[in-house]
């Protein structure tokens, strides 16, 4: 294990992650609210830190081996999202629990808040969340596979720890720092898209830039406390629900789709096809309960509101229109399992993914078919190509490992005395990347307690790596040589 390599990289990323301070300070300058000088004071204190882990392995070149690659991209995720806090912290004056929850939320795009009074806050501190879900969303480790090249370091392995999914050997391009670019300007692209098409909606320029940021990266941050809802627009949804969508689909998928300039991929591929399955079937059995229960008397109403929900949710973007946590019967309970399917592979979206549903399903149908006939081979195929034992294994694996941890995260909150409901809300919104929970956290994470709260941040960051990526370095194997 080389640390002083690592150290070196840990640097590099705290300085470039200082650089991107500059659109809100400038923001705040513009502005004049007040919050200038804490994003300066910020900037300097990430340079300083990042100085500080960059000297001593300043010397430092070659390739990234397995272990060091898990090391540096959790190290990443971790010390970014909270040194994130800093602005917060001096700018809101919040205590280091909330602006670490609230940082830690943003890049990892959670989107689950502690705090109040969006309206009125300062319009530096609110694009400050935004751009940070954007960043997160993107993955500043992707960008950063592409710079990497040129300082001595190959990225190989850093793809590999940080990329969702189980076939995540499969690339865009040949090179790995072509693939990052060629994804960083599709999601760009889709971002400007987005904005361009609020703006049209009727939103202002700064909301329109500040709610594309947390759309396409399927954050779900608001610059008003009521969310998409303080727009109380049809058109604004519907612009809304599309870039979901597409930030829930694998970026694999919008690459082939642009480089044929044709819409058949996401008909021809295996996991969007499911994906938008499940999307539309959620939504008919929502919308039908809401009429049918009188919930909302006319149809067209329940379809609207049920449409923007089950894609906010499964989505994990969080944006909100309506609080679900109070519509009848089974429905809270059905979205929130909702999130754990997620979307897409590949995609900026949280949960398990719909490409581990898809095999846990077919290797669910072969143990009933070999229950029946114990001699029948019968191979898992995905996209008509049979799947390697070792990708069904891993799967497998990452299920039982994900509903482990969350029961024992949901257990850790309950012992700080957290009720039933609400515990299973947080932490399920949290280890999903969602946002909204249910409970005393429907709407705001504002009602948890310090170590409630911390266990919720911990969360985030599981789910945003997959659970392997930390839970690896956890483990005393890990650490021998």
């Amino acid at each position: 294990m080389r640390l002083p390599l690592i150290a070196r990289l840990l640097g590099i990323f705290l300085v470039i992650f200082a650089a991107t301070l500059f659109p809100p300070a400038a923001i705040a300058w513009f502005t004049n609210d007040g919050q200038l000088g804490n994003f300066l004071l910020s900037q300097g204190l990430l340079v300083l830190l990042g100085l500080t882990f960059w000297l001593p392995g300043r010397g430092q070149t070659g390739n990234l081996r397995t272990r060091e690659a898990f090391v540096v991209v959790t190290l990443f995720w971790s010390v970014l999202g909270l040194t994130a806090a800093l602005p917060l912290v001096l700018g809101l004056h919040i205590s280091i629990t909330d602006a670490a929850f609230e940082a830690v939320s943003a890049f990892t795009t959670t989107g689950a808040t502690v705090l109040s009074g969006l309206d009125t806050m300062p319009p530096s501190i609110l694009m400050y969340r935004q751009q940070l879900q954007w960043l997160g969303g993107a993955g500043v480790v992707v960008l950063a596979i592409a710079i990497l090249p040129m300082l001595g370091v190959g990225g190989m392995q850093l793809f590999r720890a940080e990329t969702a999914g189980p076939m995540k050997d499969e690339k865009i391009t040949p090179r790995i720092a072509q693939t990052a670019r060629t994804l960083w300007g599709i999601y760009v692209g889709f971002t400007i898209a987005c904005a361009l098409a609020y703006w049209a909606a009727g939103m202002s320029v700064f909301d329109a830039i500040a709610h594309s940021f947390s759309t396409v990266s399927t954050g779900g941050f608001s610059t008003h406390d009521a969310s998409i809802a303080h727009f109380d627009s049809a058109t604004i949804e519907g612009i809304a629900i599309t870039f979901m969508l597409l930030g829930s689909i694998s970026f694999n998928v919008h690459f082939v789709v642009l480089r044929l300039r044709s819409a058949n991929p996401y008909r021809h591929d295996t996991q969007t096809a499911v994906f938008l399955a499940i999307v539309a079937v959620l939504i008919f059995i929502i919308a039908a309960t809401l009429y049918a229960t009188g919930a909302y008397t006319a149809p067209s109403t329940a379809l609207r509101y049920a449409a923007f929900q089950v894609v906010t949710v499964i989505s994990s973007t969080g944006f909100g229109t309506a609080d679900f946590s109070v519509w009848p019967l089974f429905l809270p309970v059905l979205l929130i399992f909702s999130s754990f399917i997620g979307g897409c592979a590949g995609s900026t979206s949280g949960g398990m993914k719909v490409i581990r549903i898809i095999i846990l399903a077919k290797e669910g149908s072969r143990e009933l078919w070999r229950l029946i006939h114990p001699s029948i081979i019968r191979p898992i195929k995905l996209g008509g190509r049979a799947l390697p034992e070792r990708v069904i294994d891993a799967v497998w694996g990452f299920f039982a490992l994900y509903i482990a941890v969350f029961a024992f995260l949901m257990l850790l909150v309950m012992a700080t005395g957290v009720d039933q409901v609400t515990a299973f809300g947080a932490v399920a919104s949290a280890i999903n990347n969602l946002g909204p929970g249910l409970g005393a956290v429907g709407t705001s994470f504002a009602p948890l307690n310090d170590a409630a709260t911390w266990i919720c941040t911990f969360a985030m960051l599981l789910g945003r790596l997959e659970i392997f990526t930390v839970l690896a370095l956890l483990s005393p194997m890990f650490w021998r040589k």
